[in-house]
């Protein structure tokens, strides 16, 4: 079983990224468990055809501890499994905790069991954020490979290098490794050069650059992936294109951050400061 973390920048797509990614692998006959670890709980709504997916912290407030496994998971597309974390009351605890309970609970109900048979479980978390309950998918070893979502955006770049700095701290004690960049597009000038130019400079590869497509938006609306909405499109055929990048990666290694005058150097290089 490969445990997979997706981290990047709030709002660059990891969630979009992640549900088509792992509709892809479902295409291919892998058998995927996806944990939304945002307390939007809108990690696998796509996968789910919209509905809402009640939360563990939610059924665990409702319900107390006495649960069964299909209580916080249900089965999404192509035999996908959906679990969402979900979040405290507003204004009141620790958003990161709400992580750290799913997953010790998952672990308590058997999800990650032999006989679940699982090829990948996909933790998409919230941000950039890699501290505290946010940090556990890579600090207590529940995942072993993580991809950025990054852009050629400043921002989105930075966001990216300072999550490497997080997996070089926890990956000396652990497994953790950046399996690669996942450059969802935005479209801005000389995108491909500069987020290949960060790869390297980071030590590692970009796995695939996802074209900017309205299709994405029109699979959304429909409250479906892309595949499962038109899988005739070209923008299916990206994502298969990244799940198989993904399936085949032999390459994780622990990144070799930028320092921010290096960072910033690299974007003058390639005019996006000019």
């Amino acid at each position: 079983m490969r445990k997979v973390a997706i981290y990047g920048k709030g709002g660059i797509g990891k969630s979009t990224t992640t549900q088509n990614t792992v509709a892809a692998l479902a295409e291919m006959g892998k058998k995927v468990m996806v944990v939304g670890c945002d307390p939007k709980a809108d990690s696998t709504r796509l996968l789910l055809g919209g509905l809402a997916q009640r939360t563990v912290l939610d059924t665990l407030r409702d319900d107390g501890e006495d649960i069964e496994l299909e209580e916080i998971r249900r089965g999404g597309f192509c035999h996908t499994l959906c679990v969402e974390s979900g979040g405290p009351e507003p204004g009141v605890g620790c958003a990161g905790r709400g992580i750290i309970t799913s997953i010790n609970m998952l672990e308590q109900l058997g999800a990650y069991a032999e006989d679940e048979k699982l090829d990948y479980v996909f933790y998409d978390v919230l941000g950039d954020v890699v501290c505290g309950g946010f940090a556990m998918p890579i600090r207590d070893g529940k995942a072993d490979e993580i991809y950025i979502v990054v852009s050629g955006e400043m921002m989105a770049m930075y966001a990216a290098n300072n999550i490497c700095k997080g997996i070089v701290k926890f990956a000396e004690a652990g497994t953790v490794r950046l399996g690669g960049l996942i450059c969802n597009s935005r479209k801005v000038d000389n995108e491909l050069e500069l987020v290949l130019a960060l790869a390297d400079k980071l030590g590692t590869q970009l796995i695939h650059f996802v074209p900017r497509d309205n299709d994405v938006q029109r699979a959304e609306i429909n409250r479906k992936t892309v595949i499962e909405w038109n899988g005739a499109v070209p923008q299916a055929e990206e994502y298969r294109k990244l799940a198989r990048a993904i399936d085949s990666n032999k390459k994780l290694v622990i990144p070799k951050p930028l320092k921010m005058e290096e960072l910033e150097k690299l974007l003058l290089e390639y005019g996006f400061l000019n």
